[in-house]
């Protein structure tokens, strides 16, 4: 593999979606100072200075205004996926959404939505621990698990279940026993939603010994954090979650494994996966499809009018993933599940709607050369190692049109999947 090609492949991994320029740039760094790059960036964030925390305004209305607030929030983030140029930091804190999957469907507040996000944002480079720990006492979390309602008198097993299942070990590292102890231990914890906090509340609180994966003691959230984050398949677990979502849906190879799970920070273990080999293709997700489509065609949602705006809100509803509303505790779907007749009607649709805003230097570039050679210029701007015959066939008569070309390209087998 040349290595335009390995550089191309470590920045769509890593990345929403690298630009040509970016690639350049890689390319005459080689790949060993590309991965430097991406994981100790120069310098602070530019991109994201340009995206400041959005102010949410009060509720007047309680039904209008919290739904306007949650679009709100999703608007700015999109936003800053976009525009970020740490996108290592902005990709790892959306994978930890999907991870730590938690709707504003049932939590229905902006700002706790928001605050969960900032929450990922702080913690997604650093130790695992310090994320579980932290998350335990996340506002939003604990509404969408019911943690609220956990009580000595009446616990409610929700939150313990899904945090050994979902977020920290696996089926078949516990048992029921251990998640009705685990309940015991996360007892007491209270959310206050206009202040946007989580307190304990001692009273409401199981302070009677509790037993959980053999271990006994008067355990609260943080012990029973600390049981779970002591396990040998903890760090297993989470390598297992980023090889899939970075590098290949088959199973990561024993030796990968190995070296990722000793790995001190997330940053490190996803260092480790993107540098190894045994990766395979993967089908991009509609967000990081769209992200990286807007990246390449210069288009700023946050530049966006209200209509356009809500037009790539209603494409991402259509395709199937939506900031800040996974359908479930267990995140989105990956692989194939994206591949559908309807996802890929309604990609084509967003895809002319993006070529139909692309910018006039993106145009220009496609236009400054002739036309038989316009989709190999539509591969580099894409970043798409090569066409197949069959899509550069569908490709050649729309040479002539610029934005046509670039909603074939973007719709293309080769771009969605790679």
């Amino acid at each position: 593999m040349a290595d335009r090609e390995k550089v191309a492949h470590l920045l769509r991994r890593a990345t929403f979606g690298p630009t040509a320029e970016e690639v350049d740039a890689a390319e005459a760094k080689g790949p060993a100072a590309t991965l430097d790059a991406l994981f100790s960036p120069a310098g602070p964030d530019a991109g994201a200075a340009r995206t400041p925390l959005p102010r949410l305004g009060p509720v007047v209305n309680e039904k209008t205004d919290r739904a306007e607030r949650i679009r709100t929030v999703g608007a700015w983030w999109l936003d800053r996926m976009v525009q970020a140029d740490h996108q290592v930091h902005e990709k790892l804190t959306f994978f930890w959404h999907g991870h730590w999957a938690t709707s504003a469907d049932k939590v229905k507040s902006g700002p706790l939505m928001l605050g969960q996000q900032q929450t990922l944002f702080r913690t997604a480079l650093g130790d695992f621990a310090t994320q579980v720990h932290t998350m335990l006492r996340d506002p939003a979390l604990i509404v969408w698990l019911d943690g609220q309602k956990n009580t000595g008198k009446a616990p409610n097993e929700n939150l313990a279940r899904e945090l050994m299942e979902l977020f920290t070990l696996g089926v078949g590292h516990y048992t029921e026993q251990d998640v009705r102890e685990g309940a015991r231990a996360l007892t007491g914890w209270t959310v206050e939603q206009k202040a946007g906090t989580a307190t304990f509340n001692a009273k409401r609180h199981d302070d009677k010994p509790k037993t959980i994966l053999g271990r006994t003691g008067n355990y609260d959230a943080d012990g029973f954090a600390d049981i779970l984050l002591s396990q040998p398949g903890c760090p297993e677990f989470v390598a297992r979650r980023l090889w899939l979502r970075y590098c290949s849906d088959a199973a990561i190879p024993q030796d990968v494994l190995d070296r990722a799970k000793t790995q001190a920070t997330t940053a490190a273990m996803l260092r480790t996966l993107l540098e190894s080999d045994g990766h395979a293709e993967l089908v991009k997700q509609p967000v990081e499809w769209l992200v990286g489509a807007l990246r390449q065609l210069r288009i700023r949602p946050g530049e966006l009018n209200d209509a356009q705006r809500k037009q790539l809100a209603s494409g991402l509803t259509q395709l199937g993933q939506v900031p800040l509303r996974p359908p479930s505790v267990g995140g989105w779907p990956a692989g194939a599940a994206w591949l559908t007749t309807s996802a890929t009607q309604a990609r084509i649709r967003l895809a002319q709607s993006l070529a139909a805003r692309a910018s006039q230097p993106v145009l220009d570039r496609l236009n400054s050369v002739p036309a038989p050679q316009r989709p190999t210029a539509l591969s580099r701007l894409l970043v798409v190692d090569q066409f197949t015959d069959r899509t550069l066939a569908a490709l050649t008569p729309a040479a002539g049109d610029a934005r046509r070309l670039l909603a074939l390209g973007l719709a293309s087998p080769e771009y969605v999947i790679n």
